[in-house]
């Protein structure tokens, strides 16, 4: 048997009960983006009930899903890339990563500016594209590197790939994950290369993030001590510090996420294959960009029957989110919000309404179950309920 894990980075099903604690009431990344528009068409995902969740605009429920549908909340602290994986794996983050709306300290800068040789510049919250826009032009004069962050527990470091070229900027933020321990522990340190000219500069593919390792083991963890394998696509071998990871695939986009993933599927191996689809977040979500994320819901849509056919018989295939990125609000970062789960496999039930979950370790929980390994700690299985 495989399970097929396939996150939706960023789109978000509504707010979470204490969304207002991080200043997110309102957001609704997938319904706000759909309203934005006048409405959205994704007949695939619609047919396997994703109107079924909630309202929204031009997305009907329908009669007969061909998917098992819910909605899981989060129970971790935080609306980070990193909480929503792990949580995904059963691992519950009680404490939130360190954040720093107001740049990082002192003797964060001054060590790493003394640990690389070079000054560097901004140190603030901003938007990735906006800050190389507005210093990319400085820092190809002088050669420092953009070092800023967001809402979120990250310290990113920006960097034109002329100036400073990708592994010298790689070796920059392996420094930087060394420094930032401790009581300074972010969740993820990324490179964030460009390349263009001052007023067309362009982030490319060759980002990289320097992920904490989680506090213990995952589900990942127990399939690879078990003889099965884990397949990580996209930043998932990132997110998780290659521990548990038996085979990490950089992807170019979504697209590439999509097609590498149904070569993992016909490769036919048993074991878990983990994708995560960034271009939500990181093009559309982090950018506002709502047109560009309803392209992106589109373009996934138009794929969904190329992955459902590749399945075997006792596949599982589970959709989700790690988190919002509502692009129609005025912040640019992550938002608190609960995700989609759209269940589906060939031998599995049809129709099925998982209701609202607790936390997103229902899918930890529900693949030690089909894999028969020991039970995880956090998250309730729903092998039961969809029939495998």
């Amino acid at each position: 048997m495989r399970l097929i894990i396939i996150v939706l980075d960023g789109v978000g099903t509504g707010a979470m009960p204490d969304a207002a604690e991080y200043g997110d009431e309102g957001s609704n990344t997938l319904a706000n983006t759909a309203h934005a528009l006048q409405g959205i068409d994704l007949p695939n995902l619609e047919g396997m009930g994703l109107g079924n969740l909630m309202q929204v605009q031009g997305i009907s429920p329908s009669a007969c899903p061909s998917a098992c549908y819910g909605i899981m909340k989060e129970q971790s602290k935080g609306k980070d890339t990193i909480t929503g994986h792990w949580e995904m794996t059963g691992i519950i983050t009680n404490r939130p990563f360190p954040t720093y709306p107001n740049g990082f300290p002192p003797e964060i800068i001054d060590r790493f500016q003394k640990a690389i040789g070079r000054k560097i510049m901004g140190n603030r919250p901003a938007s990735g594209t906006q800050i190389i826009e507005d210093l990319g032009a400085e820092h190809m004069r002088t050669g420092r590197p953009i070092v800023y962050t967001s809402a979120d527990s990250v310290f990113q470091l920006a960097a034109h790939e002329s100036v400073i070229p990708v592994p010298e900027l790689y070796k920059m933020c392996e420094t930087a994950r060394e420094i930032l321990s401790g009581p300074y522990n972010v969740a993820r340190v990324i490179a964030r290369p460009f390349v263009g000219e001052p007023g067309h500069f362009v982030r490319t593919y060759n980002r990289k993030d320097y992920s904490v390792k989680p506090p213990g083991p995952t589900v990942l963890d127990d399939l690879c001590n078990n003889g099965y394998k884990v397949t990580g696509i996209g930043k998932i071998g990132d997110i998780f510090a290659g521990q548990g990871i038996s085979e990490s695939i950089h992807t170019e986009g979504n697209v590439d996420g999509i097609c590498r993933t149904i070569e993992a599927i016909e490769a036919s191996e048993p074991g878990i294959i983990f994708s995560n689809l960034v271009d939500f977040d990181s093009k559309y979500g982090h950018r506002n960009d709502p047109e560009g994320f309803a392209q992106g819901l589109r373009e996934f849509d138009s794929y969904l029957p190329d992955i459902l056919h590749a399945l075997l018989r006792e596949d599982l295939l589970i959709i989700t989110a790690d988190h919002g990125n509502d692009p129609t609000t005025p912040s640019t970062d992550h938002s608190r919000e609960m995700v989609p789960l759209l269940v589906w496999g060939p031998g599995a039930r049809q129709g099925v309404n998982l209701g609202v979950r607790d936390t997103f370790a229902d899918i930890a929980a529900t693949a030690a179950e089909v894999f028969n390994l020991d039970a995880r700690p956090a998250g309730r299985s729903f092998a039961g309920e969809v029939g495998v």
